[in-house]
């Protein structure tokens, strides 16, 4: 007996859905295209809000920034929702293996007092630095205009959330769980002089309302000194006295940075070239905040790296303007 099987042709009514289409045409679009473009409702609003009345729920004037599109900003991670959190579980996964490692062999609580003493007053303090970043990223989500910025605002948010709670277990590994570091890094992010530029610019940008600004000042000026200082110069200078513990519990903050740096200067950059008066809004931007910031975070170089802690800033910054240079930021 023979069967014969029969296939067919059978062609789609549309290729993709009409909101995309009507950007792109009707053919096939990623994923991230289709949960990206055109999501934000422009329209049909019930009410204004009761606290802004002047403002619609979405409104591109809560910034000086101008674009003809707001869909012209690209994530190049091409992150939606479900990318995002798979993304992050598998980083997740390696980063508890590294902090079930260290816990297990005690690699921190059993460090030289002098390094646990540094890393409450340093390292434990950073969730604090955390929190507020994820304050200023749902802020930027709250008030952004166009789901292709606003998305990876709320993904930027739930990652320092996340990174606070890894400064969180690394106070814990330190003091074997009694919560004694996190009580000090408190008390140091509250009073130690080195943290109290960093906390008054933080409280700064909590009152600013130009989301764009926000942005500009948490995710490249602060972050673009933070990260590098913190995570890469003062880790990289007491690893070996923790058996390298420590350079293996901040390894997600380094891969974040990295990795949302992509972002970030995709943004800034498409946001420069959109017009003269938006490179000039981003420039005057920068140079305020980079004057601040670098000004703060003096005492903590300090504090972190001791007599090199000021040259060290100092490439820091250097490094931050060749940066924002490529981005076409005039300093």
């Amino acid at each position: 007996m023979q069967v014969d099987i029969k296939t067919s042709d059978i062609r789609p009514i549309r290729q993709t859905f009409s909101h995309v289409a009507r950007r792109l045409g009707d053919k096939p679009a990623s994923r991230y295209q289709e949960a990206t473009l055109d999501m934000q409702p422009t329209a049909n609003f019930h009410y204004r809000p009761l606290w802004q009345p002047e403002f619609e729920l979405y409104d591109k004037r809560r910034t000086a920034i101008e674009m003809a599109d707001w869909y012209s900003f690209k994530d190049p991670r091409h992150y939606y929702y479900g990318v995002y959190t798979m993304a992050r579980a598998r980083q997740q996964e390696g980063a508890d293996r590294q902090f079930e490692f260290a816990e297990k062999r005690s690699l921190l609580a059993q460090a030289d007092p002098q390094l646990r003493e540094s890393l409450q007053q340093v390292m434990v303090p950073l969730r604090h630095y955390e929190w507020g970043a994820n304050m200023n990223m749902s802020y930027c989500c709250g008030y952004g205009y166009g789901t292709a910025v606003t998305q990876a605002f709320i993904f930027a948010a739930m990652d320092r959330l996340g990174i606070a709670q890894y400064m969180s277990r690394i106070g814990l590994q330190v003091d074997g769980n009694t919560g004694a570091a996190l009580e000090a890094g408190k008390q140091a992010w509250l009073q130690h002089p080195a943290w109290q530029g960093v906390r008054r610019v933080m409280e700064k940008l909590f009152v600013t309302k130009d989301w764009f600004e926000v942005f500009v000042a948490q995710s490249l000026v602060f972050d673009g000194l933070m990260y590098p200082l913190i995570h890469r110069r003062y880790v990289n200078a007491h690893s070996a006295a923790s058996g390298h513990a420590l350079a293996m519990l901040t390894e997600f903050p380094n891969e974040w940075f990295d990795e949302t740096a992509r972002w970030v200067d995709a943004t800034v950059k498409t946001a420069v070239d959109e017009s003269p008066a938006n490179a000039a809004e981003l420039s005057r931007w920068y140079v305020q905040w980079r004057d601040q910031i670098a000004q703060a975070l003096e005492p903590l170089a300090a504090l972190a790296l001791h007599d090199t802690g000021a040259g060290v800033l100092e490439s820091l910054v250097t490094e931050l303007d060749a940066r924002a240079a490529r981005l076409g930021i005039q300093q």
